[in-house]
C-alpha cells in the first residue's frame, strides 16, 4: 500500500544505514528532495547513492554529508566531478546498456529507488516521464520506492509506466524540471556540423546526444529526407527537423514512424513536445542501447564526441588524463550497433583544440591515465572543423597521416615531428598552415 507523505522528511524516515539508493537521473532528478535527504543521511551511516548524470545535485554534494553518504556514479556530473577526483565518490566505467543488467541480475543490490513521476492517470499509472534510462530496472529491483509526484512531469509513452500502487512512499511536490537552453553555435562548431552533415545520407537512422556538436549537425540537415531517430537521448535540435518532416522515421525497421529514446534533456518546449506524444517511445536503456537491437535499423549513423584522440585512433571520452570528467555512456553501444547495421557508420566529432586553442585534442599518445572508451579498431570517421579522417581499414601510418591533416594547422608540424620520433614514417602534412572556415549550411 502506498503511504502518502506530507513532507520529504516523512518519506525519508524509512531509510536505514547501509541502504543503496538509486536516484532517478537527468531531467528527472528529484532535486527538490535533496536538502531533506542530506539532513536525513546525517543520522545514518554508509548510505550509497547510485546515479547516472544528476542535475541540480549540489545539496547532496556538501561537506556535511561526507562520511555519511557516498556517491556511486555511472556517469559523472558537474556536481560530483570534484568529489570523484578527490576520492570522496566512486566512478564506475560501464556501457550504459549494461547498467540495468546489474540490477536485474542482482549483481548490484538496490534497496531504495528515489524517483520523480507524473501524477497517476485514470488507470492508476504514473509515468517516469522524461527519463526512463536505467530507472525502470532499478524500480523493479528495489525493495522500496520513494517518489516525488510532480504535476510538471510530462506523461510519456513506452516503458515509462509505473503503477502508483508500486510506490511505497509518495510525496506530491510541484517543481520545474531542470532545463538546458540550446547553446549558441560558434564558428568552430558550425564548421564541424557542416563536415558531419556531409556524411549523413537520406534515410539514415541517427543517434546523437546533447550539446553544441549535435545541435550544429542538426542545423545542417534541413535538406535531407526520411531521417530517423533511435538514440539514448535527444534535445531541442531535433524539433525543427520533425516540424519540417525531415525526421519522419519512415525508413526504420523497428518502431517505424516513431522516435526511440531513453531520456531527453533540454528546454520546456522539448518537454511539451514529448508530453503524451505517441510518436516518441521512451524505452528501457538496456533495449535502446543494445547493439543487437540497434543493428536492426538500416543505415544507423552514430554521432558522438571525445575529449582526446591519439594518432592511432584511440578515443578518450570520459577523462582528462587521470581526472574523470564524464562517463562511458552509450558511445560504444552505438558505435558497435552502427557497425553491425546494414549501411551503418559511426562518427566521433570534436574541436581540434582545447584550452582556447592552446592544446591540440589530437595527440601522439593519450595523456597519462586517460582511459580508452572507443578502441581504434572500432573507429570509422573522426571529424574536426578542418575535415574528415576516415580510418576504417587504415594502417597505423595511414591513420596518423589522416589525423594530422585534420588537426589544427598550428599543431600539424609538431604532431608530425613527434610521430617521426616514434619511427612511424609519417610524411609531413601538405595542407596549408592557414585554413579558413566556411560556416554556411
Amino acid at each position: 500500500m502506498t503511504i502518502l507523505c506530507s513532507t520529504p522528511e516523512e518519506a525519508f524516515a524509512c531509510l536505514r544505514s547501509g541502504d543503496r539508493i538509486w536516484c532517478h537521473s537527468m531531467a528527472a532528478t528529484p532535486y527538490s528532495l535533496f536538502k531533506a535527504l542530506a539532513r536525513q543521511v546525517q543520522h545514518l551511516n554508509n548510505i550509497e547513492l547510485l546515479q547516472l548524470h544528476l542535475e541540480n545535485a549540489e545539496a547532496i554534494c556538501i561537506p556535511e554529508v561526507d562520511g555519511y553518504l557516498r556517491h556511486r556514479c555511472y556517469f559523472v556530473s558537474s556536481s560530483t566531478r570534484q568529489l570523484v577526483n578527490q576520492g570522496k565518490a566512486d566512478y564506475v566505467p560501464m556501457f550504459l546498456s549494461e547498467i540495468p543488467k546489474l540490477f536485474r541480475r542482482g549483481e548490484q543490490v538496490i534497496d531504495v529507488a528515489l524517483i520523480q513521476v507524473s501524477p497517476p492517470d485514470q488507470h492508476g499509472n504514473c509515468s517516469l516521464g522524461v527519463s526512463v534510462e536505467a530507472t525502470l530496472a532499478a524500480c523493479r529491483a528495489a525493495k522500496t520506492v520513494i517518489a516525488q509526484i510532480n504535476p510538471q512531469m510530462p506523461r510519456t509513452h513506452g516503458d515509462s509506466v509505473i503503477p502508483f500502487k508500486a510506490i511505497d512512499y509518495a510525496l506530491e511536490l510541484s517543481s520545474p524540471l531542470p532545463s538546458h537552453t540550446p547553446p549558441v553555435i560558434s564558428e568552430v562548431y558550425q564548421q564541424i556540423g557542416l563536415q558531419v552533415a556531409e556524411l549523413v545520407r537520406d534515410g539514415d537512422c541517427l543517434q546523437m546526444g546533447i550539446g553544441a556538436i549535435p545541435d550544429a549537425v542538426l542545423t545542417c540537415l534541413g535538406g535531407h529526407q526520411n531521417l530517423g531517430i533511435h538514440t539514448e537521448m535527444f534535445s531541442d535540435g531535433v524539433l525543427p527537423l520533425v516540424d519540417k518532416g525531415v525526421i519522419n522515421n519512415s525508413r526504420k525497421a523497428i518502431y517505424v514512424g516513431r522516435i526511440v529514446t531513453g531520456f531527453v534533456l533540454g528546454s520546456r518546449a522539448l518537454y511539451d513536445f514529448v508530453d503524451d506524444n505517441p510518436n516518441v517511445a521512451f524505452l528501457d536503456i538496456e533495449y535502446v542501447n543494445n547493439p543487437s537491437v540497434i543493428r536492426k535499423n538500416p543505415q544507423v549513423l552514430s554521432i558522438n564526441s571525445a575529449i582526446q584522440i591519439d594518432l592511432s585512433g584511440q578515443v578518450c571520452a570520459d577523462s582528462i588524463g587521470k581526472q574523470v570528467y564524464s562517463g562511458f555512456g552509450g558511445q560504444v553501444d552505438f558505435v558497435t550497433g552502427a557497425q553491425l547495421s546494414k549501411g551503418g557508420r559511426s562518427i566521433i566529432a570534436l574541436p581540434s583544440t582545447a584550452l582556447q586553442g592552446k592544446q591540440s585534442r589530437i595527440v601522439p599518445m593519450l595523456n597519462q591515465g586517460a582511459g580508452v572508451v572507443t578502441s581504434r579498431a572500432q573507429v570509422d570517421h573522426i571529424v574536426t572543423e578542418y575535415g574528415i579522417a576516415s580510418l576504417r581499414g587504415c594502417s597505423l601510418r595511414e591513420r596518423a597521416q589522416k589525423l594530422i591533416n585534420i588537426a589544427h594547422p598550428k599543431f600539424r608540424e609538431e604532431l608530425a615531428a613527434q610521430v617521426f620520433k616514434l619511427n612511424s614514417r609519417v610524411i609531413r602534412p601538405s595542407i596549408p598552415q592557414s585554413a579558413s572556415l566556411s560556416t554556411s549550411c
